[in-house]
């Protein structure tokens, strides 16, 4: 959208795109294009300022939408996503999930906001969810009895000269020595993620709340790692010297594949094939094999259960969004709750039996906004209260 100077007040900077991507999605092209643009029409200063101090003064939890605006808000947000399925770089998922939290924003900007949230809507049930944000940890990497610590999301890749190039998020960079013949560890907490490009080339996305365990080098007949957590895995090809991964029960057997590993504990445990073949392997059970687009549900008695699926609803937490389809609101909330931080209470009295929802959320740094898009796609309405997160069921 372009902006236009006739209009001189603050709410079309609300409704632009670039804007919101901005504020969402901060990076230099987008500072140098406001930069430049407030440069050439420094009378718009004002309301420029004016946008940005409503914009982190949202508070997205205190309306209520009508239907006929919520199915507007699920064909934009359904329409950004599809763009994005069509490109491939991170740089352009971007774009397209700024267009996105835009299509949200802009549907929320039509609505009115109510005095009384809770009194107001009488289709709220008297159950709910509590939840709450807890402390934030910072990322650990350990090698050789040593521990670095990252308060934000790092990538990590370990070169051939035994040696950890470490960038973070906030665009610092540091080396960290590899130990010689010991194991490794990256412990990446709630509310955090990290990549790892492994001595082989193997790159590994770990989700937040997951551990690897890695040696410092591939020297043996096998390459193996030791998971607790997820992780989304690109496995560097070579014949002779089969990957595996062990997690919780099973191991996972491969030469060169993408697959996704599920391993939390107190979790269904789960592989989802994307490409290649693997075989899974539990005590004194058989060898399965999986093929493209088949998972395998691990059982407590050492048995997994096949079937072919979707595989995008598994992988696409490592590009930045969730993805449901009739998933159960509790399990939607999970994956919520360990990729922020949070702690949801999930009281055995709360009827959320049967309620599920369907779309796409864009994990954004603004919690409201993820909160806000799965009230849209579930019969659920919600209230944050400071640290405070409410959910009711309609």
């Amino acid at each position: 959208m372009r902006l236009q100077r006739e209009h001189n007040d603050f709410i079309r900077f609300l409704k632009d795109e670039k804007f919101i991507q901005w504020k969402l999605f901060p990076n230099d092209e987008l500072r140098a294009y406001w930069e430049d643009f407030l440069e050439k029409f420094p009378d718009e200063r004002k309301n420029f300022e004016l946008a940005e101090e409503h914009f982190r003064h949202i508070n997205l939890s205190s309306y209520k939408l009508p239907e006929e605006k919520k199915q507007e808000a699920i064909r934009r947000l359904e329409h950004s996503l599809a763009r994005y399925a069509r490109r491939q770089t991170l740089r352009r998922f971007t774009y397209a999930a700024a267009a996105c939290a835009a299509a949200l924003v802009l549907s929320l900007l039509y609505i009115q906001k109510s005095t009384d949230w809770l009194r107001d809507n009488e289709n709220i049930s008297a159950g709910y969810i509590v939840g709450s944000e807890l402390e934030s940890k910072d990322i650990l990497f350990i090698t050789g009895g040593k521990t670095a610590s990252f308060q934000e999301n790092v990538d990590i890749e370990i070169d051939n000269e035994r040696t950890a190039q470490i960038k973070a998020g906030d665009n610092t960079e540091e080396k960290i020595a590899i130990t010689q013949n010991t194991m490794n560890k990256l412990i990446v907490p709630y509310g955090k993620r990290s990549k790892i490009v492994l001595p082989d080339g193997t790159q590994v996305w770990l989700n937040s709340g997951s551990s690897l365990e890695f040696p410092s080098d591939f020297s043996g007949k096998t390459r193996d790692v030791y998971l607790s957590g997820e992780i989304y895995i690109e496995v560097a090809h070579d014949t002779q010297k089969p990957f595996r991964v062990h997690a919780s029960g099973f191991d996972v057997k491969v030469y060169g594949t993408q697959f996704n590993v599920t391993a939390y504990p107190n979790s269904q445990l789960s592989v989802v094939l994307v490409q290649g073949s693997v075989s899974l392997q539990s005590e004194n059970k058989p060898e399965i094999f999986l093929s493209p687009s088949e998972q395998a549900l691990y059982s407590e008695s050492g048995v997994f259960q096949t079937k072919k699926v979707d595989v995008t609803p598994f992988i696409s937490w490592k590009n930045g969004y969730l993805t449901f389809e009739d998933t159960p609101v509790i399990e939607a909330l999970k994956q919520i709750e360990r990729y922020y931080n949070l702690s949801f209470n999930f009281d055995e009295e709360v009827s959320f039996q049967g309620l599920t929802c369907t779309g796409k959320i864009i994990l954004s740094d603004n919690l409201d906004n993820v909160m806000t898009t799965l009230a849209l796609i579930s019969s659920t309405t919600y209230k944050k209260e400071d640290t405070q997160i409410y959910i009711y069921k309609k």
